[in-house]
């Protein structure tokens, strides 16, 4: 099991290029990968996606890359407009007459426009080595921290299940004895009206089989079995489950809720608000799970 909570960071050197990458991830219900490269190596976005879809099936993966040279030539050009500059100086000078103490010669070199550096072009093959095993570190220890994590979530998970599956053994306890109490004490109420009648009586055995079958939860636990087999299944798994895992959480959600619906009893009503908390618990923790 991994979480989809991490972070990695990798460096690289070579000639002329070194590169850091450093990538976290968070839960999404997708994969998001989302990379910030230097301008001139947008290119690198496309097989930096291959990598980290080949690593990871869900969680938003940003990534950033770092790229320097230790060579001028590579690094980019320092421009000048001299036309742009010179239409900036007559006006500065113009302004001199009126404003001298306040505009310094060197407002110029702040000018929108005056100096540009222009970005070297950069080709894959000469980035990519550098860049890739850069990436791979960082996805390296990304995938350790979490895998970490994924076993810490996995001992949760394990331990919410437990909780839930003593709650279902006992509803499943007391449910018979459900019917027996609503028999007594629908026999004790009309032994108050003074309308008394045996237990055997046709109206008061089809009141009490009525009531059995409105409250009847067994399919309702029986498909909690059923999700709680498989969600222990999933827990264990080494693949992607957490699409699987919200999924019977929900499933096991509305089971409770329609016992919840169906129980004319307090303890079994107590019980489905213990199970329905426990549920709660597992989804929030189900939500970071890839």
């Amino acid at each position: 099991m991994q979480s989809m909570t991490g972070y990695g960071q990798g460096e690289a050197a070579g000639t002329p290029w070194s590169c850091r990458v450093e990538v976290h991830s968070v839960n999404r219900k997708q994969l998001d990968p989302v990379f910030h490269v230097p301008k001139a190596a947008v290119f690198l976005e496309r097989p930096l996606r291959n990598l980290v879809s080949a690593r990871f099936s869900r969680g938003r993966v940003q990534m950033k890359v770092l790229l320097e040279s230790d060579s001028d030539a590579q690094v980019g050009e320092l421009k000048t407009s001299t036309s742009l500059a010179r239409q900036y100086l007559d006006h500065h000078r113009s302004l001199l007459a009126d404003y001298a103490d306040c505009l310094a010669p060197l407002e110029l070199s702040r000018a929108p426009g005056v100096y540009v550096l222009e970005e070297q072009e950069l080709e894959l093959d000469a980035v990519w080595p550098v860049v890739e095993e850069a990436a791979l570190a960082a996805l390296d220890q990304l995938t350790v921290m979490r895998r970490e994590e994924g076993e810490h979530l996995q001992e949760v998970l394990s331990q919410g299940l437990q909780r839930l599956e003593t709650i279902t053994v006992s509803m499943t306890e007391r449910a018979p004895a459900v019917v027996v109490q609503y028999r007594a004490a629908l026999s004790r109420r009309l032994e108050e009206a003074g309308l008394p009648l045996p237990l055997d009586d046709d109206r008061l055995v089809k009141e009490i089989g009525l009531f059995a079958e409105r409250s009847d939860i067994s399919e309702e636990l029986d498909r909690l079995g059923s999700h709680t087999k498989q969600m222990a299944a999933y827990i264990q798994s080494s693949e992607s489950v957490g699409r699987s895992l919200d999924f019977l959480a929900q499933e096991m959600n509305r089971e409770f809720n329609t016992i919840g619906s169906k129980s004319n009893d307090a303890a079994l009503t107590q019980l489905v608000v213990q199970a329905k908390t426990e549920v709660e618990k597992v989804r929030e923790q189900v939500q970071n799970v890839e």
